[in-house]
């Protein structure tokens, strides 16, 4: 009788996982020093994972072209991507989860044939638009504005933080749609070469520098009406529906990176390097390290794997989506500093890929809300299901 596999709950999870993995090793980790180094993406091989190996529209249907599978192959997707580099994956993420998932589940049949299959083959790029410079947290405070004209809308507006946002042809752009009510967000799909679109400063950042992150500008941009998603004013349901995968999916980069910095420094403490002539797992400093970072990330991952399982299109799993998150990218950190501990000067140094890990984990724990939001969504989501008085935790 055959044990259920929380990681790879079915062969078709196991194949994809191997798939991916191979990947990562072959043709993802090869380029990781060159485009860190340059801090550009390597916009050539973001299109070849649509083109050449199929790794767009994971949790999309098949008879639009996507593979129709479920959360947890996007989780493992991006775990095993973020082994090899964290940074690549996140504009990987952008495409992916804030673009295809995002529009397919919240548009209509014409969107969906006009805008899925150039970036399921990765002839275009595409990214999400939400914060702002004064908006990042508070997302019911943007300003970007779009006010409805005959059978297009004109969208003006300064767009922050926003992952591949000198690469995108396509965005999904949040802006507000009546001034009176701070809840009246709607979504267009818009093409970024439409005359009024531009470009603002690329951010010059610690990590995940491979990641292209822009202000994107709106001025006088004419959106065809035909590109609003769902109900002018109605864009609030899909925005927080979307936001659980991505935090699941940012959640699972951390896994990916915790579990290389694992890797790294087991190797390195084990085999390469000896103290007093005796290797440095020998020392209980060291063991420590090593076990506490193992023991965190064992209990990371389970966490993140079990929402996924219960994380859909259709339903709603915001309190695990948070914890998942905010437990996932606290652990990375701690793991990804622990790595370069057990390296001591070596770890400090770009020779070893244990500070990059680092680099690139602290990202995790600001986007797609920060910790602290998380913990402030976690407290409300179980004080709302009265869950802080009598009743069992989930």
């Amino acid at each position: 009788m055959s044990s259920f596999d929380l990681f790879n709950p079915t062969e078709n999870h196991k194949a994809l996982r191997e798939l991916v993995h191979d990947l990562a090793k072959g043709v993802l980790e090869p380029q990781v020093k060159e485009f860190d180094e340059k801090e550009t993406l390597n916009e050539t091989l973001l299109r070849r994972m649509g083109s050449e190996y199929s790794l767009f529209g994971i949790t999309i249907p098949s008879d639009i072209g996507g593979h129709g599978l479920d959360a947890t192959a996007s989780v493992i997707v991006h775990e095993e991507l973020s082994y090899s580099d964290a940074a690549f994956t996140l504009s990987y993420l952008a495409h992916e989860v804030l673009f295809i998932n995002n529009l397919y589940h919240s548009a209509n049949d014409a969107q969906r044939k006009k805008f899925i299959p150039p970036v399921l083959d990765g002839s275009a790029l595409a990214g999400m638009a939400m914060s702002e410079p004064g908006a990042g947290t508070d997302v019911l405070g943007m300003t970007t504005s779009a006010v409805k004209k005959g059978d297009k809308y004109i969208l003006n507006g300064v767009k922050q933080w926003i992952t591949n946002g000198n690469v995108g042809r396509y965005f999904i752009i949040y802006a507000r749609t009546d001034k009176t009510n701070r809840q009246a967000i709607s979504s267009f799909v818009v093409d970024a070469t439409q005359k009024g679109f531009s470009v603002g400063k690329k951010e010059i950042k610690m990590g995940m520098r491979q990641s292209p992150t822009c202000q994107l500008i709106l001025e006088d941009v004419e959106v065809p009406a035909e590109n609003l998603i769902g109900k002018e004013n109605g864009a609030l349901t899909h925005m927080m529906r979307n936001l659980e995968i991505e935090r699941l999916t940012l959640a699972a980069m951390s896994i990916g990176i915790a579990r290389r910095a694992l890797d790294e420094m087991v190797r390195y403490a084990s085999t390469e390097r000896k103290a007093f002539g005796k290797p440095l797992t020998d020392f209980g400093q060291i063991q420590q390290l090593i076990a506490e970072s193992y023991a965190r990330y064992r209990a990371s991952r389970a966490l993140v794997y079990e929402t996924a399982l219960r994380v859909n299109p259709t339903s709603r799993e915001s309190l695990s989506a948070a914890a998942a998150k905010l437990s996932a990218t606290q652990m990375a950190e701690f793991v990804a500093r622990a790595a370069i501990q057990v390296f001591g000067g070596y770890g400090y140094t770009r020779e070893y890929a244990v500070e990059k890990l680092l680099r690139d984990a602290i990202l995790l724990s600001i986007g797609g809300g920060t910790n602290e939001a998380m913990q402030k969504n976690i407290v409300k989501d179980l004080k709302e299901s009265s869950l802080l008085s009598n009743q069992s935790l989930p």
